[in-house]
């Protein structure tokens, strides 16, 4: 069974970083693109940030370009998203996804692609920010 788990979440102050990890257990990750998606109360879930399944392709909201990174370690089987410069419009529940079709590149997963029969989704991680 795939389980994603995310953690890293928390209360920050505008200007503020977090960085979120996400492990995958249940399947092979090192051959699978990888993305984080969030969430704010009453609007839908949009794309954030997306790394190809070898790591050299990455793929960004325009939102988040410039204060996102997301990178992955293979040996941990986990996906990080480092978030800088926090503003308050940046506070939602940030889900993981791990594509479930093999060896594609950042630009695969997105929010049109990336849906319940074409990944695999964690539970999610709250990330505030204050103003």
């Amino acid at each position: 069974q795939v389980r994603l788990v995310e953690s890293g979440g928390g209360l920050v102050q505008a200007g503020g970083s977090l960085r979120l990890s996400c492990v995958t257990s249940g399947r092979t990750f090192r051959i699978y693109a990888m993305a984080w998606f969030r969430q704010a109360p009453g609007k839908e879930r949009e794309f954030v940030a997306a790394i190809g399944w070898n790591g050299d392709s990455t793929n960004y909201a325009n939102s988040v370009k410039g204060r996102f990174t997301i990178s992955r370690d293979n040996a941990k089987n986990t996906v990080y998203l480092q978030m800088s410069s926090l503003k308050p419009e940046d506070t939602a529940v940030y889900y993981c996804a791990a594509d479930k079709r093999t060896y594609r590149s950042a630009q695969a997963m997105d929010a049109t692609t990336t849906t319940s029969e074409t990944a695999d989704w964690g539970q999610g991680t709250q990330v505030t920010v204050s103003s």
